[in-house]
C-alpha cells in the first residue's frame, strides 16, 4: 500500500473540495437549464473516488462506472474545463458534446464512461480485464456500480467468469443506501451486498466508503491481488449521497434528519478535521484553498459559456461510417 503522507491529506482535500464544488456549480446550472437532461450528483461519495485514485496506477489503471461520472474522470486527469462543456452539450466537451452527463469519457486517461443502462458497465469492465490478461498487461480494472446494479443478472454473470477466468478486476459497489427512491432493505433479503461474492469464492469484504484511508486500504489490497494474478475482487463501499438520485428526484423516501446524520461524517470534514490535528495546513491556508477552487470551478463554467455548439453535420460523422448511407435523404 502507498504511504498516506501529509500531502496525501493535502491532495484529498483540495481534489475532494473541487469535486463537491464543481457538482455544486452544475446544479445551479441545471436549474438555469444550462445543462439538461439528467444530472446525476456524487456530493458525499467522494471519499470513493480519492481512496481508489490513491491505491491505483493513474495512467496505467483503468476506470468505468455508472451515470454518476463527471469527477471520476477529472481526478484520472482530464481537463474539467472539457467535463463542463461536454455537460453543456458543447463541441469543445469530451465528446464533442454528444455525450452529455452520463457518458464522459476518455481513452487517453483510461477512463471508460459513464454508461445510462443500470449495470451495463459491469461485463464491459470485465471485457477490458479480459483484453489485459490476454495481452499480458499487468493492468488492473476498477468497475463500479450502484447498490441498484447488484440485483442485475449482468453482475451475477460477470463476477462467474471474472472468476473462472481469474480476470484483473476490482469490482466497487458504491452503496449509497437507495437505488433511485428504493433503499436497499427493500430489494434483497439481506443488507449486505458484499456477501454476493461468497456465492462464486470471490474474494470480498464491506469497506467505510465516507473514509479515504480506509477506502485506500482496502482498495490496495484488492488492486494488489488482481495485479499479481490472484484474479477479481469484490468490494462493497458504504457510503451516501447528499443530493437525490437526480436533480429531478423529490427524495420522498427519506427525512432530512437522515440525510443531516450522515452529513456528521462528510469525508471533505473528516479529511479538513484531520489536516488541523496534524497541523498539516492552517484555517487561512486552508480558506486559501477554498478561495482558489471556487475560481477554477468560474473558470470552467466561462470556458463553458464561451464555447461553440457542434455543427449538426457532427450527428452524421458521428453515427455513420458509410458517407452515402441509403437512409440519409437530407444532409444538413
Amino acid at each position: 500500500m502507498k504511504k498516506i503522507t501529509k500531502q496525501t491529506y493535502l491532495d484529498w482535500y483540495e481534489n475532494m473540495f473541487f469535486w463537491r464544488k464543481f457538482e455544486d456549480k452544475l446544479a445551479a446550472l441545471y436549474i438555469q437549464q444550462k445543462v439538461r437532461g439528467f444530472l446525476h450528483l456524487y456530493n458525499g461519495q467522494e471519499a470513493v473516488l480519492a481512496g481508489s485514485l490513491h491505491a491505483m496506477e493513474i495512467g496505467k489503471d483503468r476506470m468505468i462506472t455508472a451515470y454518476r461520472n463527471h469527477v471520476q474522470p477529472i481526478g484520472l486527469g482530464v481537463d474539467p474545463k472539457k467535463v463542463m462543456a461536454e455537460l453543456y452539450g458543447k463541441a469543445t466537451g469530451t465528446s464533442q458534446g454528444l455525450g452529455g452527463s452520463m457518458h464522459i469519457f476518455s481513452k487517453e486517461f483510461k477512463f471508460h464512461g459513464g454508461h445510462g443502462i443500470v449495470g451495463g458497465q459491469i461485463p464491459l469492465g470485465a471485457g477490458m480485464a479480459f483484453g489485459d490478461k490476454y495481452f499480458e498487461r499487468d493492468n488492473v480494472t476498477l468497475c463500479y456500480l450502484g447498490d441498484g446494479a447488484s440485483r442485475q443478472g449482468s453482475l451475477h454473470e460477470t463476477l462467474n467468469l471474472a472468476m473462472l477466468w481469474q480476470l484483473p478486476v476490482v469490482f466497487v459497489v458504491e452503496n449509497n443506501g437507495y437505488a433511485m427512491g428504493t433503499s436497499v432493505a427493500r430489494t434483497s433479503n439481506h443488507e449486505e451486498i458484499w456477501k454476493l461474492g461468497l456465492g462464486y469464492d470471490m474474494p470480498c469484504e464491506p469497506c467505510d466508503g465516507m473514509d479515504p484511508v480506509e477506502v485506500s486500504k482496502t482498495m490496495s489490497k484488492a488492486i494488489s491481488l488482481a495485479r499479481s494474478g490472484g484474479g477479481p475482487s469484490f468490494i462493497e463501499m458504504k457510503t451516501y449521497r447528499y443530493r437525490g438520485h437526480s436533480m429531478s428526484d423529490a427524495q420522498h423516501y427519506r427525512t432530512k434528519a437522515e440525510v443531516e446524520e450522515y452529513r456528521k461524517i462528510d469525508p471533505i470534514t473528516q479529511v479538513k478535521e484531520m489536516i488541523l490535528s496534524k497541523k498539516y495546513a492552517t484555517l487561512e491556508e486552508l480558506d486559501k484553498v477554498d478561495k482558489d477552487i471556487k475560481a477554477r470551478v468560474l473558470e470552467c463554467e466561462k470556458f463553458a459559456e464561451s464555447s461553440p455548439y457542434p455543427d449538426s453535420s457532427l450527428m452524421y460523422d458521428a453515427v455513420y461510417e458509410q458517407e452515402d448511407y441509403p437512409f440519409i435523404k437530407h444532409k444538413l
